[in-house]
């Protein structure tokens, strides 16, 4: 007898929303390190890692075996912001192996509720608060949430175009760029300009690396002057580094090359939790924590197994092993993405991103898609960005480099056939 068509069921009673399931149709059912299982028993390559939720891979044995201990010792799951022990213990651990060794000590943990976007309205919503303006620079190609607030600063017309409403109170300015950024920050020194016809803004909001948004990495000296001017104006700086952090670009956090940044707010999620449980943070400034009690709140601010597992995650970083792992992936990962850029036709494609966090950008979108859909047939996973421009790659942090050269060197092969493809069917 044929095994039933599962993904009637997601056809069914599934609104069509959905939007990643459409690009890989298969239905998992099972995971370990950096593979997936479907229910045909095919394995795969996951380069997709959760959008960057999973940089410890699928269910890291550590973390699972701390989860089931705990739930096995009838630990609380649910608790509001109540205290429990294992929150005591992640932020003990967080500010102890985190946050004190790079500079930022002095910061105090938020938990806003469980997803990314949650961790951004908090932070513009204190901005706002704390400066009593309420307009806020933001910088194109950015993404940080579709929740509405979070929606005003998100540059794509897509996302923003099913809001239904006016997206207000948020000035989106140009990026930095390769060459130099000097357009991007002559517009914010404009924007920023006492008398200028806007108001004084609440805060500049940025990325360091643009994840959905093409991989767009920004300059240390174009960060640098963001915060000089941010100061003059009296604005806060907010990172988003909920798709960046987490080591994802080689440092727990993606900024800790540019201690000139300071940032006053810093928006976690994704990895934090070290194996995909929902959870989010916003990491404050001691002197910029205004908040009133309870002033800001949210059922699912206290996920006990979200904080089990995250100080599981954050035993990696106390290791020198791990980060010296990391730092070697993240040097294999560029060598490969710049070898398979050698091997095309010039001017096709180049390298982009940072990190683990890097992947290619091809100078017109056609084959991108193409590449993407040879990949998953490849038993490859890993998605597009940028309106399909770019191919993006999200190794697990955890993966051996040897498993990632031997998965580049497949990668290279279905790129070099497909743009080679395309390059004879134009011609």
């Amino acid at each position: 007898m044929a095994a039933p068509d599962l993904t009637s069921v997601f056809t069914r009673h599934e609104s069509n929303v959905r939007s990643y399931c459409r690009g890989f149709p298969a239905v998992f059912e099972r995971a370990s390190g950096h593979h997936l299982w479907d229910v045909e028993g095919r394995r795969y390559t996951d380069l997709l890692c959760g959008a960057g939720a999973l940089n410890y891979g699928h269910n890291p044995p550590e973390m699972v075996a701390r989860v089931v201990e705990y739930l096995g010792g009838g630990g609380p799951v649910h608790s509001l912001d109540l205290h429990t022990a294992a929150k005591a213990e992640f932020l003990t651990r967080f500010a102890e192996s985190v946050l004190a060794p790079r500079g930022l000590g002095d910061h105090v943990v938020q938990f806003p509720g469980p997803a990314g976007t949650l961790a951004v309205e908090a932070a513009l919503k204190l901005a706002r608060k704390v400066t009593g303006r309420s307009r806020v620079i933001a910088f194109q190609d950015g993404f940080h949430g579709v929740s509405l607030g979070s929606l005003a600063a998100t540059s794509s017309p897509l996302l923003r175009s099913a809001a239904g409403t006016a997206l207000r109170d948020v000035t989106i300015l140009p990026r930095d760029d390769e060459q130099g950024g000097q357009a991007s920050l002559d517009a914010l020194e404009r924007a920023l300009r006492p008398g200028s016809d806007a108001e004084a803004p609440a805060a500049v909001l940025l990325e360091t690396v643009q994840g959905e948004g093409g991989l767009n990495v920004a300059s240390r000296s174009w960060l640098a002057r963001v915060r000089e001017l941010a100061d003059d104006a009296g604005a806060l700086v907010i990172v988003d580094d909920i798709q960046a952090g987490c080591g994802r670009t080689g440092t727990f956090f993606s900024f800790e090359h540019v201690p000139e940044l300071r940032p006053d707010l810093v928006c976690l999620s994704k990895s934090l939790s070290g194996m995909g449980l929902p959870m989010a943070a916003l990491l404050i400034s001691r002197e910029k924590d205004k908040w009133e009690p309870g002033e800001h709140n949210g059922t699912f601010r206290g996920h006990n197994l979200a904080f089990v597992a995250g100080t599981a995650a954050l035993e990696y970083w106390a290791d020198p092993l791990f980060t010296s792992r990391v730092a070697e992936l993240t040097t294999a990962v560029r060598a490969s993405l710049d070898d398979i850029v050698a091997r095309l036709p010039e001017g096709v494609a180049r390298v982009a991103g940072r990190g683990a966090m890097s992947g290619l950008r091809f100078t017109v979108p056609e084959p991108v898609e193409n590449v993407r859909r040879a990949l998953f047939q490849a038993g490859i996973i890993a998605e597009t960005a940028a309106e399909g421009r770019v191919l993006k790659f999200l190794p697990p942090l955890t993966m051996p480099v040897a498993e990632w050269e031997t998965v580049a060197h497949t990668i290279g092969d279905v790129v070099l056939k497909t743009v080679d493809t395309a390059v004879h069917r134009v011609a």
